[in-house]
């Protein structure tokens, strides 16, 4: 017998509200179906701010880590689901409470909410004729109205009653893809896979874009920022990644005797390479996982000019953010330990010994129009570029899909 029959997700009032409902309701119910792709059994469907998921035979509590990742949501709750009349509430409050396996005294309160209006109790009514006769059943439950241990909650509506007594926190931040797309810069380091798991948090889509300088970088530094880019499709559901062969464009700048310019000229290159990528896939910002003054190309006056490369505004959702801090989200999202494995990108590879942390723009500028072929060298590497599709779940696709096909039923789905 399951424990519970679905999970309960909620959305906010402020990312639901208005004309926006609509939009964000449905991008919502995507992304759960995106994170569900690995569970063909689950089942999904929509109310009002809030999403039902069906597990299918499975035990809905496996579900619960893979949907906690779903942006938007505020909470969530393992919920039994009963018909909407006082018997069986009782029952299925009394069978939920025996699993808990009470060890010792705890105080517990009933919240029941009435949305139902032809329920024949009232809210306040409710509550007591519910809680009595699991007092009498149970025990080591002691009612406290102010400060419970257990608050039982039952939710009265017109098809089902729901009865559960676990509110989960949920992701937070914006249903993915309402705002608009952007294109990260993924490297192999601790940041920009950060600043990426922001951004879709914020309710952007994601794709990634990462710069390959073979054989300067080893394809187990392309794999590891393969698996960097897999950890993000673990929240969004899928991730497509860009990558862009760099070593013509790197060698190119390796000629100028600017060595202290290098990494300035890299960076100027890749927003250029990268804007025209964004262009191509329709995304209307660059993502970075600059943070202020963290190395030399992080400077203000460095920001400054690497930037003016594009016209696409750049998204830094790093920028005053302390590296500690950014360690313990990396912890948290699990790309921590892919990020440390000891494979160089193309960037740490060519770290001049003296970078400059005021980089002139005029200088920079003369740089560029007497580096052999750098248009053509540029629009070569974004063309060249090898796309590949990641899904959560570890799946993955080197040629771009279509969507799925509309559900046949328009509530379960």
């Amino acid at each position: 017998m399951k424990k519970y029959d679905y999970l309960l997700l909620r959305f906010g009032e402020l990312t639901l509200k208005g004309r926006n409902r609509a939009k964000f309701e449905k991008a919502a119910v995507e992304h759960v179906r995106a994170l569900l792709r690995p569970y063909p059994e689950a089942k999904v469907r929509r109310e009002f701010g809030r999403i039902y998921v069906d597990p299918g035979s499975g035990q809905a509590e496996t579900l619960i880590p893979v949907l906690q990742n779903v942006f938007g949501m505020t909470s969530m709750s393992p919920v039994r689901a009963v018909k909407p009349e006082l018997d069986e509430i009782i029952r299925a409050a009394g069978e939920l409470l025996e699993a808990m396996e009470l060890k010792r005294e705890t105080t517990f309160k009933t919240n029941v909410r009435r949305v139902w209006k032809d329920f024949p109790h009232s809210s306040q009514e409710s509550n007591p004729l519910i809680a009595s006769p699991l007092l009498k059943r149970f025990p080591l439950l002691k009612v406290d109205v102010r400060e419970p241990e257990l608050e039982l909650r039952i939710e009265i509506r017109d098809q089902f009653a729901y009865v559960y007594g676990e509110v989960i926190p949920g992701a937070g931040g914006f249903p993915l893809g309402t705002n608009g797309k952007a294109l990260l810069l993924l490297s192999g380091g601790i940041d920009s896979p950060v600043a990426g798991w922001s951004a879709l948090r914020r309710g952007l889509e994601v794709e990634c874009i990462h710069f390959h300088s073979y054989p300067f970088t080893s394809e187990k530094a392309k794999e590891k920022v393969v698996d960097l880019a897999q950890a993000l499709a673990e929240y969004a559901g899928k991730i497509r990644l860009h990558i862009v062969p760099f070593t013509e464009v790197q060698t190119s700048f390796t000629q100028m005797g600017q060595d202290n310019l290098m990494i300035t000229l890299m960076r100027r290159a890749m927003l250029r390479i990268a804007t025209k990528v964004a262009e191509r896939e329709k995304a209307l910002a660059l993502i970075t996982g600059e943070s202020l003054g963290q190395v030399a190309s992080q400077t203000l006056p460095s920001m400054n000019v690497i930037e003016r490369a594009t016209e696409l505004p750049i998204l830094r959702p790093l920028v005053m953010t302390d590296k500690d801090e950014i360690i313990r989200l990396s912890r948290r999202i699990g790309t921590y330990d892919i990020s440390i494995l000891p494979y160089e990108d193309c960037c740490t590879l060519f770290v001049p010994k003296s970078p400059t942390t005021n980089p002139n723009l005029r200088i920079v500028n003369k740089v560029e129009a007497v580096t052999p072929n750098l248009e053509r060298l540029i629009e070569e590497a974004a063309d060249g570029t090898e796309t590949i599709e990641l899904f959560a779940g570890g799946s993955r696709s080197r040629s771009n899909q279509e969507g799925e096909e509309s559900p046949a039923n328009p509530d379960w789905f």
